[in-house]
């Protein structure tokens, strides 16, 4: 016996909690890791909050966004116009197709580059528009579940008031002693 109260503490320790100590060095404790990432989480989304704390008022931001609001429009309303232009005049359209096969293929290549940058960026923006909206909306969170909880006190404290008057309306003696008073 001797042998194993003094070879136990060695392998084991002797705090309260021997097991789950041991138990820690194989498997990652779950509650210390929900808390782990919550904190990143939390200390994520304050800082994407920040980042996008001040919003563009200037003259000249509301300028840039305009600018990058028209290419879109123009290549869609321009495809719209070569379209027509194709049907309205064949031999037009034909003239100036044929001045576009005399475009070189590095150019197509810049071009694509240019295009795909700018809707890249296009979209990464609108991106980041969208994360800053579910940081507010999930900083909401915690006062609705409070908002939740007070409605859901509120139904059952009704429900209860409401059982005890249905309780007290189909009561005989009480309907009698009721006519009892009346009359």
């Amino acid at each position: 016996m001797g042998v194993i109260q003094t070879v136990l503490p060695i392998l084991f320790g002797t705090q309260s909690n021997v097991l789950r100590e041991t138990a820690e060095v194989f498997r990652e404790n779950a509650e210390a890791a929900a808390n782990r990432s919550q904190e990143v989480q939390l200390s994520a989304l304050s800082q994407m909050a920040a980042e996008f704390a001040q919003p563009k008022v200037g003259v000249f931001d509301r300028v840039v966004d305009g600018l990058n609001r028209l290419p879109r429009p123009l290549l869609a309303l321009g495809t719209l116009g070569l379209l027509s232009s194709a049907m309205i005049d064949p031999v037009w359209f034909a003239a100036r197709m044929q001045g576009i096969a005399l475009v070189p293929e590095p150019l197509w290549w810049l071009l694509g580059v240019i295009v795909t940058f700018y809707f890249g960026a296009r979209h990464q923006a609108k991106g980041q528009d969208f994360q800053r909206n579910l940081a507010e909306t999930l900083a909401r969170v915690p006062q609705v579940l409070s908002n939740l909880k007070a409605l859901d006190t509120y139904s059952e404290v009704t429900i209860k008031d409401l059982t005890q008057v249905t309780r007290a309306e189909t009561n005989p003696a009480l309907a009698q002693w009721k006519a009892a008073q009346r009359g």
